[in-house]
């Protein structure tokens, strides 16, 4: 008995040290000012006709519009990417904020939880910068470009749906926004569930990194004569990696001391996994890397077609959306190629944990998507989205309906 509680011991003694020591070196390379002071500075026309990361992560990259397009369209394409992705983030960061305080009150009854709690409070701090940075960019550029936001929109509460482009109803966007609040109640007030958000908060931020990496390597050799998106996107990374740290301490090391899991944490600890799943079972041939609902995207892709960047009338634009959402393309691969590359992550990471269902072990929604199912799936929606423009506002509410 005093062997093993030694060995208790010790284990709780390392966990310690590496929890105290990211914080400590996320701490001591906190990149918040340097991120910071990079967006203060932008101005797009300083940086407007340079690319802000490879080609590969140009908007609609691969497709019909990227190859007929021109060098001047083509970099704004990169720039848009760049809004777009980073869009997104602000809504995943902003939920991130909130979850960490919910989710700290929850370690409050766990041994140590003041070392946890730190590092959380020091990440929230960063996603705050980290959101105004990617506004202060994601604003100037559009309201440069177009009449009104294409990507960017004003500050949203924890609660909204996290994928900013999505087919999900009012009625699925309600019964997201009850999951997300019961969900803060109770890993506020459950240890097991408070450790378990950084198991979905992991694989989120997973995917993240695989494409952030590239994203930060674009200007690692010469930071400061980057454009300005890039400094950012490099900090971010370098403190992302940090962030990705802690749930992996938590949502692996942390909740492996706890009692096992009653039947109900389990179930809403699935339940969230399974979530996860259901928000990246799909993939976009407009932006590589997050997995938005293409057909929720069609709107605002003909208007970037119908915008000053690109001229087209509206036969053309139509016709430019079929091409690139219905026919197979390079662009359409290298998406594809992420969203299998984010779920062989998902299954690596969660295979330690002895309480997820086999389906989220396998992945099994995620899974099932394919090239072939995509393509059925835009020559089913893409008509009835074109049927939609040219009826009257009421008589498009009532087919939606």
């Amino acid at each position: 008995m005093i062997a093993i509680t030694e060995h208790v011991v010790r284990d709780r003694s390392l966990l310690d040290r590496k929890i105290q020591l990211n914080y400590q070196r996320n701490k001591q390379q906190d990149h918040t000012e340097c991120l910071s002071k990079a967006a203060k500075s932008f101005q797009y026309e300083t940086c407007h006709d340079r690319y802000w990361q490879s080609e590969k992560f140009s908007l609609l990259y691969g497709t019909a519009l990227w190859d007929q397009s021109t060098e001047g369209q083509r970099r704004v394409l990169n720039h848009l990417y760049w809004v777009a992705y980073y869009s997104q983030i602000i809504s995943a960061e902003i939920a991130t904020i909130f979850f960490n305080q919910t989710s700290a009150a929850g370690l409050y009854a766990h041994e140590g939880f003041r070392a946890i709690c730190d590092m959380l409070d020091l990440e929230s701090s960063q996603e705050r910068a980290h959101i105004d940075a990617f506004q202060t960019v994601a604003r100037q550029v559009e309201s440069t470009l177009f009449d009104r936001p294409l990507f960017s929109y004003p500050m949203r509460g924890p609660f909204t749906e996290t994928m900013i482009f999505t087919d999900a109803n009012q009625l699925q966007r309600r019964w997201k926004q009850l999951q997300l609040q019961a969900f803060g109640l109770l890993s506020a007030d459950n240890t097991f569930l408070a450790c378990q958000y950084f198991t979905v908060r992991g694989l989120r931020t997973l995917n993240g990194k695989l494409v952030q990496h590239q994203l930060s390597q674009f200007c690692s050799d010469n930071v400061e004569s980057a454009p300005v998106p890039s400094q950012i996107s490099h900090y971010h990374f370098l403190d992302e990696s940090f962030h990705f740290n802690s749930s992996t301490l938590i949502s692996q090391e942390v909740i492996s001391e706890l009692p096992t899991p009653t039947a109900f944490e389990k179930t809403v600890a699935n339940l969230g996994i399974r979530g996860c799943q259901k928000d990246h079972i799909t993939f976009s041939v407009v932006i590589n890397g997050i997995f938005w609902q293409d057909s929720a995207l069609y709107e605002t892709v003909y208007r970037l077609l119908r915008s000053p960047l690109f001229e087209m009338e509206d036969s053309a634009a139509k016709h430019m959306m079929r091409l690139c959402f219905t026919q197979p393309s390079e662009g359409l691969y290298q998406s594809y190629q992420t969203h299998q590359e984010s779920m062989r992550a998902y299954r690596a990471y969660i295979d330690p944990l002895d309480y997820v269902w086999r389906s989220n072990h396998q992945m099994a929604t995620m899974a099932t998507a394919s090239v072939e199912g995509y393509l059925r799936s835009q020559q089913k929606s893409l008509p009835r989205f074109f049927r939609r423009q040219s009826l009257s506002p009421y008589q498009s509410a009532q087919l939606s309906t």
